[in-house]
């Protein structure tokens, strides 16, 4: 079994508060902030290192399976995938290009070109990427390759002939399980990498792993630094045209400081008169 995971550099979300607007509103600054992998696609990777080993010797590939990691990007890219690499993934790829160049329809159509290349049985990835937020990836992706797919997902079940997963989604009722015949697309939500929510039908059910995605020791670093990374320019895909174009960055208007009420009343009557909410 194959599994291709696109995996994104964004600026550090955690210093997200850092981020500033150009002068002029043209674009976003991120300067300063280091380089790392979308969280959503480290899930991904996560999710597919699972779904191709024995959790009891995680060391170990299962035979037959492969992981490959693609970024489209700056070069530096490369360093990102190496993390995933890492991590236990296989190999990467790595597609010229610069954030500027790229939106998510244009993204969704390499990748279909990348999936016709190397023929994955599956694509896991991120549910977004946390810089534009755009959530859309992984639909049209779906849709150009004519695949089943299952979003959001929190929990997934490889079938013992690896010819179907049941993903599980989370809504608002509760939790919805779609049965998927590959090859298909999922992209993943946060809760895929609790302890038990990915199962391939060969790590034993007693099994749990950490919670969140694993840290890669320093053995495996080391050995991610002979795995291999092919890289050529991103137009060498044949895809071209962004869809989108972001005419203007500004900041959210300034919140009003809130106040005190003495009572209920007060409290119904400016909700009223001044916020007008009732």
């Amino acid at each position: 079994m194959k599994i291709l995971v696109p995996l994104k550099r964004t600026a550090d979300p955690d210093n997200a508060n850092k981020v500033k607007i150009a002068p002029g509103g043209g674009k976003i600054v991120t300067d300063g902030l280091e380089p790392k992998p979308n969280p959503f696609d480290e899930y991904a990777v996560e999710t597919a290192l699972r779904l191709t080993e024995n959790g009891t010797n995680p060391k170990v590939r299962l035979a037959g399976d492969s992981v490959v990691i693609v970024s489209m990007g700056p070069k530096e890219s490369a360093a990102t995938i190496r993390q995933a690499l890492a991590m236990g993934a296989d190999s990467g790829l790595v597609y010229e290009t610069t954030d500027e160049a790229l939106d998510g329809d244009l993204v969704a159509r390499a990748l279909a070109r990348v999936v016709a290349q190397e023929k994955p049985d599956l694509v896991v990835m991120g549910k977004q990427a946390v810089d534009g937020d755009s959530n859309q990836v992984g639909q049209i992706l779906a849709e150009r390759l004519g695949w089943p797919s299952a979003t959001f997902a929190m929990s997934i079940e490889l079938s013992a002939d690896k010819k179907s997963v049941i993903v599980g989604r989370e809504v608002d009722g509760g939790v919805i399980k779609l049965k998927l015949t590959l090859p298909a697309v999922v992209t993943v939500d946060l809760r895929i990498v609790s302890p038990k929510s990915v199962s391939n039908n060969v790590t034993p059910a007693t099994h749990a792993y950490q919670d969140g995605a694993r840290y890669a020791p320093l053995p495996m670093i080391m050995a991610a630094k002979k795995k291999p990374i092919a890289e050529a320019p991103f137009a060498s895909l044949g895809e071209q045209g962004l869809t989108t174009t972001y005419l203007r960055f500004e900041q959210p208007p300034s919140r009003k400081a809130g106040i005190k009420v003495k009572d209920v009343a007060e409290l119904v009557q400016r909700l009223r008169s001044e916020a007008k909410v009732l």
